[in-house]
């Protein structure tokens, strides 16, 4: 077979196996595509109180969102400005300040430096100089967000095109079901990725969702989301958990009638997703871990509902969506698998799929070398003619 990198049709076809296992590629996305991005980190009710803290750890970084005093909530680096220690451990706590573990040195909640022990020892120390460094924060409609890299649209104009659909859902409001949970898998974020916005799977791979929605599963992809949504059939399903969920789904008053049997799915440009079902909200993201490994990230959210037919739906949700995972990863395995053969090369793109076309031009805009067949020489994504 010839190695020789060639192009391809950007426009008709899916992007090359090579950059979903490539070590060289790995690093350049990293930096081009994931360090400029949002992330969610968590809800601002999780962090409601002064000194609440959460964490979030991707890319050989540990960032740090914590509520001050003054109730602001700000994200800094986990990382101590002495000696570079981690200052907190685990995902979650809350503190009156931030003490490094190794030598003491002590931060306020705004991220200032208030504490150096032996400071003697410094002569001409500036600690106002020395404060914790500060990542990029925003929150929309409650949710935490933050970005390595400036630049680039916020996540408000991101979802702008979809605030009116999203606002009765009344997020501000959601609260916690559970805790953060992290499920690793052995293939390219890209994978699990695509295969989020892929609508031409469902009816062949996922029966349970085809028996709720039918053929009535459509996606749509806009500059910086792909919105994918289903509505649930009357008829009822012959599964038994996709019956009782029909059936028992109470009505959601504040939810205008067209939102109380719908799934409605949001992807974030690259890796940031949102399950909206009308009985809670789940986010999930797809963290890079190397060129074949993924974390995805995820935790449900809901309004205070103490119904018994809404406890009920969660679960039946919980039961129906875990059957949807665990047929979703065998399927991107599989394509990871796949992609590993010296006979794979780029396979054509239906125009139907518009959410993989998007997600294909923004890769190749950002990284040209998306466009050839074959990886190029080592060493290419240091060339100093960007």
């Amino acid at each position: 077979m010839s190695t020789a990198p060639h192009l391809v049709h950007a426009a008709e076809l899916s992007l090359p196996g090579w950059i979903y296992r490539d070590p060289e590629f790995f690093a350049a996305e990293m930096d081009r595509v994931i360090r400029p991005s949002w992330q969610v980190v968590c809800h601002a009710n999780d962090i409601a109180a002064p000194g609440q803290w959460q964490t979030i750890d991707y890319l050989g970084e540990s960032v740090i969102v914590i509520r001050g005093d003054d109730h602001a909530v700000r994200a800094f680096t986990n990382v101590c400005r002495h000696r570079a220690s981690r200052i907190v451990s685990g995902d979650v706590g809350c503190a009156r300040r931030l003490t490094c573990p190794y030598h003491a040195w002590t931060y306020a909640l705004d991220g200032r430096l208030i504490g150096v022990p032996h400071k003697s020892d410094y002569p001409g120390l500036d600690q106002s100089g020395l404060g914790l460094v500060a990542v990029d924060l925003e929150i929309w409609r409650g949710f935490v967000f933050v970005r390595l890299k400036s630049g680039g649209p916020s996540v408000a104009e991101m979802m702008a095109p979809y605030d009116h659909e999203v606002e009765p859902y009344r997020f501000d409001a959601l609260q916690a079901l559970g805790r953060v949970t992290l499920r690793p898998r052995d293939v390219n974020w890209k994978n699990v990725a695509d295969n989020y916005s892929d609508g031409l799977h469902i009816p062949v791979a996922h029966p349970g969702l085809t028996r709720l929605f039918g053929r009535g599963y459509a996606i749509e992809a806009n500059d910086h989301v792909d919105r994918m949504a289903g509505d649930l059939l009357d008829r009822p399903s012959s599964n038994v958990s996709e019956r009782a969920y029909q059936a028992m789904l109470p009505t959601v008053e504040h939810l205008p009638p067209a939102l109380r049997r719908r799934w409605l799915y949001f992807k974030l440009w690259p890796n940031v997703a949102f399950d909206i079902y009308p009985d809670q909200v789940d986010f999930m993201q797809f963290l890079p871990v190397s060129p074949t490994e993924t974390l995805i990230r995820e935790i449900s959210y809901a309004l205070p509902d103490d119904r018994r037919e809404m406890r009920a739906a969660r679960y039946l949700n919980w039961r129906i969506n875990r059957r949807v995972n665990d047929e979703d990863t065998a399927l991107i395995r599989g394509v990871q698998q796949g992609m590993a053969s010296q006979s794979w090369v780029p396979g054509p793109l239906g125009e139907s799929e518009v959410c993989l076309r998007s997600f294909a031009r923004k890769i190749r805009r950002l990284i040209p070398e998306a466009n050839l067949h074959q990886p190029p020489a080592p060493g290419w994504s240091r060339a100093i003619s960007r």
